[in-house]
C-alpha cells in the first residue's frame, strides 16, 4: 500500500491479517533523547511477543543504513505491532528512526493516526526523554496530554509529575505531534517523559524502566522489571565508562551543550 499526501509518499506493508479492535491504545516509543521510548516499547514487544501487522518505508528516514546481527545491511523503517492484554488491544509503535524534517514528521504522525482510527483506537501515549545534564539515578516521570482528563487518569495511583511547565521546552517529534494532532482526531493523547541524561552516546535504561512500572500498573502488564535490571546494568555501566572514564564513581558525566539541559527531543 502507498500513500501520498501533498507529495509525500510512504510505503505502508500490512503484515498478515488485520484485526478489528474496539477501544485500542497506540503507545509509540521511538529514537529520541536517551532513547527512553523506544527502550521502553521495545521491552514492551519483547516480553509481550505482539504480531506485527504494519511497516512504514519512506525517503523522508535517514540516508543510513543499518548493519544488522547477519553483518548485512537493512534499510530503516519502523513497525506496528498488535496484542491484548486482558481484553485491552495494544498498538505499539518501535522502529529504528523517525522522520528528519517537519513536513515529512507532520506527514507521518497524520498516517499512524488515520491508521489507528481504522483500526478503533480510543487513546494515544507517547514515551520520551526529559534531557538533564546529570545522570538520574532515580529518573522522575513527568507527564503532559492534551486534554486533563487524560492526564489525571495517568497521574492517578503513580508518582508522575503533571507538573511539567517550564521543565520541558517543545516536544519534538514523533513523540509531541501524535500527542497534538490526536486533538484533531478527537482522541485523547498522553507523552510520559521520563529524565535521562541528554548524552547522545546516554541509553536511558532507568528512565525506560520507571516508564514500565507506569504501564505496569496502568494495564496489569505484569512484567517483571527485574529483567532489566539484569539485561541492562553491565551495558549501562559500559556506556558511562565510553562517555566518560569517571562516570562509575560520580555517575557525571561530562558537561553537555546547553540545548540539551532539562529540554526534549523526540
Amino acid at each position: 500500500m502507498r500513500v501520498s499526501q501533498l507529495g509525500m509518499e510512504w510505503e505502508i506493508s500490512t503484515i498478515g491479517r488485520i484485526p478489528k479492535l474496539r477501544d485500542a491504545v497506540l503507545i509509540e516509543g521511538l529514537p529520541g533523547i536517551g532513547n527512553v521510548g523506544k527502550l521502553a516499547v521495545d521491552f514492551l514487544i519483547q516480553e509481550l511477543k505482539p504480531k506485527k501487522i504494519y511497516e512504514f518505508f519512506s525517503y523522508s528516514f535517514p540516508h543510513s543504513v543499518f548493519v544488522n546481527e547477519q553483518n548485512l545491511v537493512d534499510l530503516p523503517k519502523i513497525e506496528l505491532y498488535y496484542t491484548e492484554v486482558k481484553g485491552v488491544p495494544l498498538l505499539l509503535l518501535a522502529g529504528d528512526t523517525q522522520p528528519i524534517d517537519e513536513v515529512s514528521s507532520y506527514h507521518f504522525s497524520n498516517q499512524v493516526l488515520e491508521l489507528a482510527q481504522k483500526l478503533g483506537t480510543k487513546e494515544v501515549i507517547t514515551i520520551g526523554g526529559i534531557g538533564l545534564s546529570n545522570v538520574p539515578m532515580t529518573p522522575q516521570v513527568f507527564c503532559t496530554g492534551n486534554c486533563k482528563d487524560i492526564v489525571k487518569k495517568y497521574k492517578n495511583g503513580t508518582k508522575i509529575n503533571d507538573k511539567i511547565f517550564g521543565v520541558v521546552g517543545p516536544i519534538v517529534g514523533v513523540s509531541g505531534l501524535l500527542v497534538g494532532l490526536s486533538t484533531k482526531k478527537n482522541m485523547k493523547a498522553v507523552s510520559l517523559l521520563a529524565e535521562t541524561y541528554g548524552h547522545p552516546m546516554y541509553m536511558g535504561f532507568r528512565g525506560a524502566k520507571e516508564v514500565i512500572h507506569v504501564l505496569n500498573y496502568k494495564f496489569g502488564l505484569n512484567l517483571d522489571t527485574r529483567k532489566i535490571d539484569r539485561e541492562i546494568k553491565k551495558l549501562e555501566e559500559v556506556d558511562e565508562e565510553d562517555v566518560a572514564d569517571e562516570a562509575p564513581k560520580s555517575k557525571k558525566l561530562p558537561p553537555m551543550k546547553s540545548v540539551w539541559d532539562r529540554s526534549y527531543i523526540g
